[in-house]
C-alpha cells in the first residue's frame, strides 16, 4: 500500500507541477511538502501540502494556507470547502481539487468586493457625505525586528503603536503591500488599545492559519499589561515542521520587538530602585 501511495503522489506531482508551472513549487522533496500559488481577481493565495505516506489510500493531505485577505469567518468558509471535498474523494488525490476550489473562492470573494465596493460608493455619492477622518489619517509608523531562524524557517516581528480599530487596519494594509510580507506562510497578530475617554482595552488577534499563535501573543501582550499597541509576526516556512518550538520562536518574537521599542516596563531590583529604560 505504501509503494502505491508513492507512486500515486509522484503521478500527482508530476500533473501538478505540468499545470501550475512556475506557481508550483518544492519546499521539501523530503518532507513531501509542496506549494502552490493561486493568483485571481487581484488576489494571492499559497496552498502549502504535506503528504503523508497513507495518502491518498487513507488520509488527507495536511496543509496551510496564506492568503492575507482572508480572515475569520470566511477563512472557515473555504477550509470547510476544502474539507467537504475531502470527505466527498475519500481515496483520491485532491491537491488539484483544492487548488481550483481556492480559486473559484476568490473570484466570488472579489465579485463580492466589487459589489460592496460600488455600493459605497453609491451611498456616499447620493448623500453627499464627506469623508470619514480614519481616511485622511497617517499610517502608523512601523518598526520591524529581529529575524529568528530555525531549521530554514524565519520569524519577523513588526509593531507599531495604536489608538483605534482603523489604525489596525492601516497597518496591516501598509504590511501587505510589501510583496515578501505578503506572501509569508503566516502574518499572526494581536493588538490591544485604550480608545480615546474609555477606560475600557479593546483587543483582538488573528492566527492566519498557524493555531493559538495570535491567542498566545494577546495572551503576552495581557500578562505584560501593555496597551496602545500592535504587534505582527511573519513566519516564512522552511519546510521543516518545528512542532512547539514554533510558539516560543512567535513569543519571543513578540517579547523582543516590545522591548526594543520600549513597551516592556523594567521590573524593580533587589535594592528596590527601578531600572533605568533602554534607550
Amino acid at each position: 500500500m505504501a509503494d502505491d501511495n508513492l507512486a500515486r503522489q509522484n503521478d500527482e506531482i508530476e500533473a501538478l507541477a505540468s499545470i501550475y508551472g512556475t506557481d508550483f513549487h518544492t519546499e521539501s522533496a523530503e518532507h513531501r511538502t509542496y506549494s502552490v500559488e493561486v493568483n485571481e481577481a487581484r488576489l494571492s493565495a499559497l496552498l502549502q501540502v504535506t503528504m503523508p505516506s497513507d495518502y491518498p489510500a487513507e488520509a488527507p493531505p495536511t496543509y496551510s494556507l496564506s492568503a492575507p485577505w482572508l480572515k475569520g469567518l470566511r477563512r472557515q468558509e473555504l477550509c470547510g470547502h476544502l474539507e467537504d471535498i475531502y470527505l466527498e474523494n475519500t481515496g483520491e488525490s485532491i491537491v488539484y481539487l483544492w487548488v481550483e476550489r481556492i480559486r473559484q473562492f476568490m473570484v466570488e470573494f472579489g465579485e463580492e468586493e466589487e459589489e460592496q465596493e460600488s455600493q459605497t460608493k453609491e451611498v456616499i455619492t447620493l448623500q453627499d457625505t464627506p469623508k470619514e477622518p480614519t481616511e485622511d489619517m497617517n499610517c502608523p509608523e512601523i518598526f520591524s525586528g529581529e529575524i529568528i531562524s530555525d531549521r530554514k524557517s524565519v520569524f519577523q516581528p513588526h509593531l507599531a503603536a495604536v489608538h483605534c480599530q482603523a489604525q489596525v487596519g492601516q497597518v496591516l494594509r501598509k504590511l501587505y503591500e510589501n510583496k515578501k510580507i505578503a506572501n509569508a506562510t503566516h502574518n499572526m497578530y494581536a493588538y490591544r488599545f485604550l480608545a480615546d475617554g474609555s477606560s475600557h482595552v479593546t483587543q483582538d488577534c488573528e492566527d492566519d492559519g498557524e493555531d493559538h499563535a495570535g491567542g498566545r501573543m494577546l495572551h503576552l501582550l495581557q500578562i505584560l499589561d501593555v496597551s496602545n499597541v500592535m504587534v505582527v509576526v511573519s513566519r516564512w516556512f522552511g519546510g521543516i515542521l518545528l512542532g512547539p518550538d514554533r510558539f516560543k520562536h512567535i513569543n519571543n518574537a513578540t517579547r523582543q520587538i516590545l522591548d526594543s521599542c520600549g513597551y516592556i516596563v523594567p521590573r524593580h531590583d533587589t535594592t528596590g530602585k527601578k531600572k533605568k529604560k533602554g534607550k
